[in-house]
C-alpha cells in the first residue's frame, strides 16, 4: 500500500469519524474519485486498514476525553463491585448499552450491508438525506443537560447508532441527531456522542481484529503504511474532537449540513458525466 494514501486515508478517517459527515462515504468516495486500488479487491486487507484507522481515532478520542473516560469507568466499575448507585456509574453503563444495536444489526446483517457498501448513488443519498434530518433536529433541540440521559435516551441513541452501518450516514451525525431530537443542549449532545463512540470503536475493532486473523492478517509490506495510517488517525481525531467541542460552544451544525448536501450532490453530477 503507498504510504502516503495511508496517511491521507488516515487523516480522512481522524477527522470525518468525529465530525457529522461520515468517515465511512469518505473512505469509500476518496479512492473512488482519484481511483486507489492498494487493496485489488482484497477485502480482508481493506477490512484490517479500517481497523487499524479505527483503532487509531479510538487513540485519538481517548486522549482528549480521558478525565471523562476515567472517571466514569471508576463509577461504572464501583456501581458493580460496591453496588452503590451513582449518577456517573449510571452513565458509564448506559454509554456501554449503547452498543448493543449496532452490535446486533452488524451480526446479523453485516453481510448485506457489505454489499450496499459499494452502491455509490446509496451513500451520496444517505448523505443528503440524514445532513437535512440532522438541520431539522439542530433546529428543533432543546437545553436538556447530559446529566438528565435516561435508559429511554439510551434505547434511541443505540438505535440511531445502529444506523450508521450504512456509509453516509455518519454515526456521530445520526446519533447527535437523535440527542438533539430527544432535546439535549448542542455541546451536551455532542460530548455524550464522542463518549458512546468508545466503546462501539473498540468493540468494533476487536471484533474485526479478530476476523482478519490478528497481526497475521496484515503481511509484513503492509504493516508500515497501516502504522503510518493509524497514527494518521490517532492525530486528526483528537483534533476533531477538540475543535468540534470548541465549535458547538458557540456555533450550530448547519455547515456540516450544507457540506453534506454539496458532497452528495457533487457524486451525483460525478456519476451522471461518467468521470467515475
Amino acid at each position: 500500500m503507498d504510504t502516503m494514501h495511508a496517511i491521507v486515508l488516515g487523516m480522512v478517517q481522524g477527522l470525518t469519524e468525529f465530525l457529522p459527515v461520515s468517515s465511512s462515504a469518505h473512505l469509500q468516495l476518496v479512492p473512488w474519485l482519484f481511483g486507489w486500488d492498494d487493496f485489488a479487491g482484497n477485502e480482508d486487507l481493506e477490512k484490517a486498514f479500517d481497523v487499524a484507522v479505527h483503532m487509531g481515532t479510538l487513540v485519538g478520542a481517548v486522549a482528549y476525553l480521558w478525565r471523562d473516560v476515567v472517571r466514569l469507568t471508576t463509577a461504572g466499575v464501583t456501581m458493580v463491585v460496591r453496588r452503590e448507585s451513582t449518577r456517573d456509574g449510571t452513565m458509564a453503563w448506559m454509554l456501554l448499552a449503547t452498543v448493543i444495536p449496532a452490535s446486533l444489526v452488524g451480526v446479523f446483517a453485516g453481510d448485506l450491508l457489505e454489499k450496499l457498501d459499494d452502491d455509490i448513488w446509496l451513500t451520496a443519498t444517505t448523505l443528503i438525506v440524514f445532513g437535512l434530518l440532522l438541520l431539522i433536529a439542530d433546529r428543533l433541540g432543546g437545553s436538556r443537560s447530559a446529566a438528565t440521559m435516561s435508559w429511554r435516551d439510551t434505547a434511541v441513541l443505540g438505535l440511531a447508532q445502529a444506523c450508521a452501518l450504512q456509509p453516509g450516514v455518519s454515526r456521530s451525525g445520526v446519533t447527535v441527531t437523535a440527542a438533539r431530537g430527544l432535546g439535549f443542549e448542542r455541546a451536551d449532545a455532542t460530548r455524550i456522542v464522542f463518549l458512546m463512540s468508545i466503546p462501539i470503536i473498540a468493540g468494533a475493532g476487536l471484533y474485526s481484529f479478530i476476523d482478519i486473523g490478528g497481526l497475521d492478517g496484515i503481511p509484513d509490506d503492509f504493516r508500515s503504511a497501516f502504522l503510518w495510517g493509524m497514527a494518521a488517525s490517532a492525530v486528526t481525531g483528537f483534533i476533531a474532537v477538540w475543535g468540534l467541542l470548541r465549535f458547538v460552544r458557540s456555533h450550530d451544525f448547519t455547515p456540516f449540513v450544507i457540506y453534506r448536501v454539496l458532497l452528495g450532490l457533487s457524486v451525483f453530477a460525478i456519476l451522471a458525466s461518467g468521470f467515475r
